[in-house]
């Protein structure tokens, strides 16, 4: 296809324009605007203006935030048919990074063109994500307000922030969003299993962003090693002893998933919860508490093992979450994240996370959040056989 060879020979930060001048030569295309979600998840930016001065478009009340929260197109037709504004999920295997927004001539629109330009927009998503290993261009593009160095370090280590697969579909979400230090989570899947990770280092700023980079990292060593769950937690355990000899620990949640059988390794080294919502019922799984990584020299980690059922939805929170005060004083406590996992049950994982931390925000009221905030959602499919 023209458009997806002018594409993958476009210069990295250049996509935008080599869309435009393809899109309009072989489909007559009369406007084009790639809008990509900041960090927040609450606006859409243009892509192609200097940093924080371009005006936001909302994800909530605008058509492009239509299509960016249903991943469908979305489709507005003039009154006299001369011209038809289409608005195209971009999104990489469920990782949701913007919306392509097109004006095309009514007498060249058809069903098969819809076909055609939404599978392009698919491409550049791609072409995106490997652009951004050579230039800032997207990245900028995304932010409504300068990154703290500490949240700059925390987005460079995530793989990214919803994930799709037959077996399951993965989303997750960070607050304060440009502001965050100490909490991360990073996953990894292959034909066999799904390895999920969330993380909360102690401290704050960038001695807490450090600190999660070092226990990350030695996480992500140990498993791309072939190492199992509880070694992987070891090998992570010693490289932050060695480093600080005990005066900093990680708490981590380790999971794998096995993807033909749906049996979860668990192992609990910290503050991380893990909650479950299946056949409507909503509770809390409490495996075996075990010691946050690098507290103590030569601590040995057990994995504890479970099982998820398809139709199961899970969520997992940092104490950022549970830990909240309202003005009066109460904690948003077990009863506070039931209800926002069953009023959220309709919602896709992707919107999840967002949802449960906009309401963490209304019951926090003024109260200044203290903490980072982070919720990973999984719905779990099943492998289906035959």
């Amino acid at each position: 296809m023209a458009v997806e060879r002018a594409l993958r020979g476009a210069a990295p930060h250049d996509l935008l324009t080599t869309a435009r001048a393809a899109l309009r030569r072989h489909y007559s295309v009369t406007a084009v605007e790639l809008l990509v979600a900041d960090y927040g998840m609450s606006t859409l930016h243009p892509v192609g203006t200097p940093p924080y001065t371009a005006d936001p478009v909302s994800i909530h009340t605008s058509a492009p935030g239509r299509t960016f929260g249903s991943q469908q197109p979305y489709i507005r037709v003039a009154g006299d048919s001369q011209e038809v504004s289409l608005h195209l999920p971009v999104s990489v295997r469920g990782d949701r990074i913007g919306v392509l927004s097109l004006r095309v001539p009514g007498e060249h629109y058809s069903p098969e063109v819809l076909d055609e330009l939404g599978n392009l927009a698919e491409i550049l998503g791609h072409e995106i994500v490997i652009a951004e290993r050579d230039t800032d261009v997207y990245l900028q593009a995304r932010r409504a307000e300068r990154l703290t160095l500490a949240a700059e370090m925390q987005w460079q280590l995530l793989p990214g922030r919803s994930l799709t697969r037959p077996e399951f579909e993965l989303g997750a979400q960070l607050e304060p969003a440009y502001a965050i230090h100490g909490d991360n989570f990073d996953w990894s899947t292959d034909g066999d299993h799904l390895t999920l990770t969330v993380t909360n280092g102690m401290g704050e700023g960038i001695e807490a962003a450090l600190l999660t980079n070092l226990a990350v990292n030695a996480l992500r060593n140990a498993r791309r090693a072939g190492l199992d769950l509880q070694d992987q937690a070891y090998l992570a355990d010693q490289a932050l002893y060695q480093q600080h000899r005990g005066a900093a620990h990680v708490s981590v949640l380790l999971l794998r998933f096995h993807l033909a059988t749906g049996l979860m390794e668990i192992v609990d080294a910290g503050s991380p919860r893990i909650w479950r919502m299946r056949n409507g019922s909503v509770e809390r799984l409490e495996p075996e508490a075990q010691l946050p990584l690098g507290m103590f020299e030569d601590t040995v980690y057990v994995s504890q093992p479970f099982r998820v059922l398809p139709g199961d939805r899970m969520a997992f929170v940092s104490d950022g979450v549970y830990h909240v005060s309202s003005p009066a004083g109460d904690h948003y406590g077990d009863k506070a994240l039931a209800r926002a996992l069953t009023s959220t049950r309709l919602l896709p994982p992707a919107q999840v996370p967002r949802a449960m931390l906009t309401e963490l925000a209304g019951f926090r009221g003024e109260v200044e959040q203290e903490d980072d905030a982070l919720v990973v959602c999984m719905d779990w499919h099943g492998r289906r056989t035959g």
